[in-house]
């Protein structure tokens, strides 16, 4: 048996609490519509790095014994083979994939058979939480949790919170401008956001807020990378020495306790509850569009 493992988090063997293995009886069971993915097309499979497809192409396809290769939200992945069954190969590549992401982790191939459905992936960060549910939850950052409730303040110098936001699909960025690989992910952030205000403009918020330098640094650094349109928020960081965030109760909170390495991104529910949370850039945001439209359609207040 060989199981071969990669997530998005640069290779490191980071897991999270799994809310138990009755998630796989949640991963897959709404009826499927089958892609019509070519099983050698490596490049068809969404979210995942060149690594991934790689190992893809060159070693799950040539793999001996049972196998599968599943994949979540994010780019989380992972592969097994040499197993006594298709089913006994899903189950294990399931597991190893479910330690390396907060996310729901679904099959993408089987044996010889692409079983990914495009229709059913962008429903993934459901099921959404009723506000009687959301009310309930535990405050906290992970999918399930109710987000703090972070104060930052708009450019007019506006007081605003997190829970001030209620009814929009949030999305929450973590950056700072001495950040490279926030750097390198900003430009496809801007061109999602220009996205999400065509197509989502009364469904979703999108809050840009630096961190470890002042309001001022971060806006000048946009401006010269033609990024101004980008809404961001004051954080209430006054400097590189400056690891705090402030609540809506005026209450602080350790910023890697939000934010474990920068960039980071959150989206919020339309009732404060965490559907995503991905930690590192993300190479095209263009490829969660339909997540976002999928939550605008199902999440009330």
């Amino acid at each position: 048996m060989a199981i071969r493992v990669r997530s998005t988090l640069a290779g490191r063997r980071i897991a999270w609490k799994i809310s138990g293995l009755a998630l796989f009886g949640l991963l897959w069971n709404a009826p499927a519509v089958m892609s019509a993915d070519d099983l050698y097309d490596a490049a068809a499979i969404p979210h995942v790095g060149n690594a991934a497809r790689d190992s893809y192409y060159q070693l799950f396809l040539n793999a001996p014994g049972h196998r599968a290769f599943v994949i979540a939200p994010g780019g989380a992945w992972a592969w097994t083979s040499g197993q006594k069954s298709a089913a006994a190969a899903e189950r294990a590549a399931l597991v190893e994939c479910a330690k390396r992401t907060r996310q729901r982790c679904v099959p993408y191939a089987v044996d010889d058979q692409v079983t990914f459905s495009r229709q059913q992936w962008p429903r993934l960060w459901g099921p959404y939480a009723s506000a009687g549910q959301a009310a309930k939850a535990r405050e906290g950052t992970a999918p399930g949790e109710r987000f703090p409730d972070l104060a930052f303040t708009d450019a007019k110098g506006r007081r605003l919170s997190v829970a001030g936001l209620r009814g929009k699909i949030v999305l929450l960025h973590f950056w700072g401008s001495w950040c490279p690989p926030c750097a390198r992910e900003l430009p496809t952030l801007h061109g999602f956001f220009r996205i999400l205000r065509e197509r989502l403009p009364s469904d979703v918020a999108v809050v840009l807020l630096q961190m470890r330098e002042p309001v001022e640094q971060a806006r000048d650094w946009l401006i010269q990378q033609g990024l101004e349109s980008l809404p961001l928020y004051d954080s209430g960081s006054r400097g590189a020495q400056d690891h705090r965030l402030t609540t809506a109760v005026h209450t602080h909170i350790p910023d890697r306790d939000i934010a474990r390495v920068f960039p980071s991104s959150y989206v919020i529910d339309r009732n404060g509850v965490v559907i995503f949370a991905h930690r590192g850039p993300i190479t095209d945001w263009t490829e969660y569009l339909a997540f976002f439209e999928d939550a605008g359609r199902r999440t009330v207040r």
